[in-house]
Protein backbone atom coordinates (compact mmCIF):
# COMPACT_ATOMS: atom_id res chain seq x y z
CA UNK A 1 0.00 0.00 0.00
CA UNK A 2 1.07 3.51 -0.79
CA UNK A 3 2.16 6.07 1.90
CA UNK A 4 -0.13 8.40 0.86
CA UNK A 5 -3.03 6.27 1.37
CA UNK A 6 -1.32 5.14 4.87
CA UNK A 7 -1.55 8.98 5.37
CA UNK A 8 -4.85 9.43 3.96
CA UNK A 9 -6.33 6.90 6.00
CA UNK A 10 -4.32 8.27 9.72
CA UNK A 11 -5.64 11.81 8.66
CA UNK A 12 -9.47 11.06 8.15
CA UNK A 13 -9.80 8.91 11.70
CA UNK A 14 -8.73 12.06 13.15
CA UNK A 15 -11.23 13.81 11.65
CA UNK A 16 -9.85 15.20 8.51
CA UNK A 17 -12.99 15.22 6.21
CA UNK A 18 -10.58 16.38 3.04
CA UNK A 19 -8.15 13.13 3.54
CA UNK A 20 -11.23 11.15 3.66
CA UNK A 21 -13.12 12.11 0.54
CA UNK A 22 -9.75 11.76 -1.18
CA UNK A 23 -9.62 8.06 0.29
CA UNK A 24 -13.50 7.51 -0.78
CA UNK A 25 -12.59 8.87 -4.38
CA UNK A 26 -9.90 6.13 -4.60
CA UNK A 27 -12.07 3.52 -3.47
CA UNK A 28 -15.35 4.22 -5.68
CA UNK A 29 -14.11 2.56 -8.81
CA UNK A 30 -13.39 -0.64 -7.44
CA UNK A 31 -16.02 -0.71 -5.15
CA UNK A 32 -18.52 -0.05 -8.24
CA UNK A 33 -17.20 -2.30 -10.89
CA UNK A 34 -17.19 -5.13 -7.98
CA UNK A 35 -20.70 -4.36 -7.25
CA UNK A 36 -21.63 -3.70 -11.40
CA UNK A 37 -19.80 -7.16 -12.12
CA UNK A 38 -22.06 -8.62 -9.29
CA UNK A 39 -25.24 -7.96 -10.70
CA UNK A 40 -24.59 -6.81 -13.82
CA UNK A 41 -27.01 -3.75 -13.17
CA UNK A 42 -26.06 -0.09 -12.70
CA UNK A 43 -28.39 1.19 -10.70
CA UNK A 44 -28.05 -1.29 -7.81
CA UNK A 45 -24.35 -0.61 -8.20
CA UNK A 46 -24.62 2.51 -7.92
CA UNK A 47 -26.68 2.37 -5.06
CA UNK A 48 -24.23 -0.63 -3.61
CA UNK A 49 -21.25 2.21 -3.33
CA UNK A 50 -23.10 4.36 -2.03
CA UNK A 51 -24.49 2.47 0.85
CA UNK A 52 -20.55 1.54 0.86
CA UNK A 53 -19.30 5.01 0.75
CA UNK A 54 -21.90 6.05 3.48
CA UNK A 55 -20.87 3.45 5.62
CA UNK A 56 -16.63 3.76 4.93
CA UNK A 57 -17.94 7.91 6.36
CA UNK A 58 -19.18 6.51 9.25
CA UNK A 59 -17.10 3.37 10.48
CA UNK A 60 -13.26 4.82 9.13
CA UNK A 61 -12.20 5.45 13.07
CA UNK A 62 -12.63 1.31 13.47
CA UNK A 63 -9.90 0.47 10.66
CA UNK A 64 -7.37 -0.73 13.34
CA UNK A 65 -4.87 -1.90 10.45
CA UNK A 66 -4.06 0.72 7.85
CA UNK A 67 -2.79 -2.12 5.64
CA UNK A 68 -6.36 -3.64 5.59
CA UNK A 69 -8.02 -0.50 3.70
CA UNK A 70 -8.52 -2.47 0.38
CA UNK A 71 -9.97 -5.47 1.96
CA UNK A 72 -11.80 -3.50 4.58
CA UNK A 73 -13.84 -1.82 2.09
CA UNK A 74 -14.68 -4.98 0.00
CA UNK A 75 -15.73 -6.54 2.69
CA UNK A 76 -18.42 -3.62 3.18
CA UNK A 77 -18.99 -3.55 -0.20
CA UNK A 78 -19.72 -7.41 -0.44
CA UNK A 79 -22.07 -7.15 2.55
CA UNK A 80 -24.20 -5.20 0.90
CA UNK A 81 -23.84 -7.37 -2.32
CA UNK A 82 -25.50 -10.37 -0.05
CA UNK A 83 -27.82 -8.28 2.07
CA UNK A 84 -29.43 -7.14 -2.08
CA UNK A 85 -28.82 -10.48 -3.54
CA UNK A 86 -31.20 -11.57 -0.41
CA UNK A 87 -33.62 -9.09 -1.03
CA UNK A 88 -33.50 -9.93 -4.89
CA UNK A 89 -34.16 -13.53 -3.76
CA UNK A 90 -37.22 -12.86 -1.26
CA UNK A 91 -38.57 -10.91 -4.17
CA UNK A 92 -37.54 -13.02 -7.04
CA UNK A 93 -36.43 -10.06 -8.84
CA UNK A 94 -33.69 -11.16 -11.26
CA UNK A 95 -31.99 -8.41 -12.91
CA UNK A 96 -29.65 -8.45 -15.52
CA UNK A 97 -30.25 -5.51 -17.17
CA UNK A 98 -26.35 -4.65 -18.59
CA UNK A 99 -24.96 -1.54 -20.23
CA UNK A 100 -21.57 -2.43 -21.52
CA UNK A 101 -18.42 -0.93 -23.53
CA UNK A 102 -16.89 -2.92 -25.44
CA UNK A 103 -13.08 -2.65 -24.98
CA UNK A 104 -10.41 -3.29 -27.37
CA UNK A 105 -12.07 -0.99 -30.16
CA UNK A 106 -11.31 1.98 -30.99
CA UNK A 107 -13.87 5.15 -32.03
CA UNK A 108 -13.19 4.05 -35.77
CA UNK A 109 -13.51 0.02 -35.02
CA UNK A 110 -17.10 0.61 -33.96
CA UNK A 111 -18.43 3.20 -36.43
CA UNK A 112 -16.80 1.08 -39.40
CA UNK A 113 -17.95 -2.30 -38.57
CA UNK A 114 -21.38 -1.62 -36.12
CA UNK A 115 -22.34 -5.75 -36.53
CA UNK A 116 -19.23 -6.55 -35.02
CA UNK A 117 -20.00 -4.19 -31.44
CA UNK A 118 -23.40 -5.45 -31.62
CA UNK A 119 -22.73 -9.07 -31.13
CA UNK A 120 -19.49 -8.38 -28.99
CA UNK A 121 -22.19 -6.46 -26.94
CA UNK A 122 -24.53 -9.24 -27.08
CA UNK A 123 -21.20 -11.87 -25.83
CA UNK A 124 -20.65 -9.66 -23.27
CA UNK A 125 -24.22 -9.80 -21.89
CA UNK A 126 -24.34 -13.35 -22.25
CA UNK A 127 -21.09 -14.03 -20.03
CA UNK A 128 -22.90 -11.58 -17.27
CA UNK A 129 -25.47 -14.00 -17.62
CA UNK A 130 -23.72 -16.76 -17.39
CA UNK A 131 -21.44 -14.84 -14.01
CA UNK A 132 -24.87 -14.49 -12.55
CA UNK A 133 -25.57 -17.83 -12.33
CA UNK A 134 -22.37 -19.05 -10.25
CA UNK A 135 -22.66 -19.66 -7.06
CA UNK A 136 -22.55 -16.27 -4.83
CA UNK A 137 -18.89 -17.67 -3.14
CA UNK A 138 -17.69 -18.78 -6.45
CA UNK A 139 -19.33 -15.54 -8.46
CA UNK A 140 -17.26 -13.18 -5.96
CA UNK A 141 -14.00 -14.77 -6.27
CA UNK A 142 -14.65 -14.49 -10.40
CA UNK A 143 -15.29 -11.11 -10.26
CA UNK A 144 -12.43 -10.09 -7.56
CA UNK A 145 -9.79 -11.96 -9.39
CA UNK A 146 -10.60 -11.40 -13.08
CA UNK A 147 -12.57 -7.76 -13.27
CA UNK A 148 -10.36 -6.44 -10.09
CA UNK A 149 -7.48 -8.33 -10.30
CA UNK A 150 -6.86 -8.91 -6.87
CA UNK A 151 -4.25 -11.14 -5.65
CA UNK A 152 -5.63 -14.52 -3.81
CA UNK A 153 -4.32 -13.25 -0.61
CA UNK A 154 -6.27 -10.21 -0.98
CA UNK A 155 -9.13 -12.22 -1.70
CA UNK A 156 -8.82 -14.49 1.22
CA UNK A 157 -8.80 -11.64 3.55
CA UNK A 158 -11.10 -9.71 1.97
CA UNK A 159 -14.13 -12.90 2.25
CA UNK A 160 -12.22 -14.18 5.48
CA UNK A 161 -11.26 -17.13 3.79
CA UNK A 162 -7.95 -19.30 3.37
CA UNK A 163 -6.10 -18.73 -0.10
CA UNK A 164 -6.42 -22.34 -1.26
CA UNK A 165 -10.32 -21.78 -0.37
CA UNK A 166 -10.15 -18.53 -2.80
CA UNK A 167 -8.35 -20.58 -5.75
CA UNK A 168 -10.06 -23.51 -5.49
CA UNK A 169 -13.54 -21.65 -5.72
CA UNK A 170 -11.92 -19.96 -8.79
CA UNK A 171 -11.18 -23.01 -10.07
CA UNK A 172 -14.85 -24.52 -9.99
CA UNK A 173 -16.20 -20.98 -10.30
CA UNK A 174 -14.24 -20.80 -14.23
CA UNK A 175 -14.97 -24.79 -14.70
CA UNK A 176 -18.96 -23.91 -14.47
CA UNK A 177 -18.42 -20.80 -16.79
CA UNK A 178 -16.95 -22.65 -19.38
CA UNK A 179 -19.70 -25.39 -19.31
CA UNK A 180 -22.58 -22.50 -19.25
CA UNK A 181 -21.34 -20.95 -22.18
CA UNK A 182 -20.62 -24.22 -24.13
CA UNK A 183 -24.24 -25.36 -23.48
CA UNK A 184 -25.27 -21.83 -24.55
CA UNK A 185 -22.54 -22.59 -27.68
CA UNK A 186 -20.73 -19.47 -27.40
CA UNK A 187 -16.93 -21.33 -28.17
CA UNK A 188 -13.50 -19.77 -27.72
CA UNK A 189 -13.75 -19.15 -31.70
CA UNK A 190 -16.69 -17.35 -31.16
CA UNK A 191 -14.94 -15.09 -28.52
CA UNK A 192 -11.71 -14.36 -30.42
CA UNK A 193 -14.18 -13.63 -33.18
CA UNK A 194 -16.42 -10.49 -31.25
CA UNK A 195 -13.99 -9.81 -29.00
Amino acid sequence: MEIKTQLLILKSQKGDADALNLLIQGAYPSIYQLSFRYFGNHDIASEITQQTMIQIYQQIQTLKDVNAWESWFYKIAINFCHQESKKQKNSKVISIHHQTEVQGFSQNDIRSNPSKKLESQEITQMIQKAIQKLPEEQRLVLIMKEYQGMKFREIAESLEISENTAKSRLYYALKALKKTLNDWNIHQEILNYVI
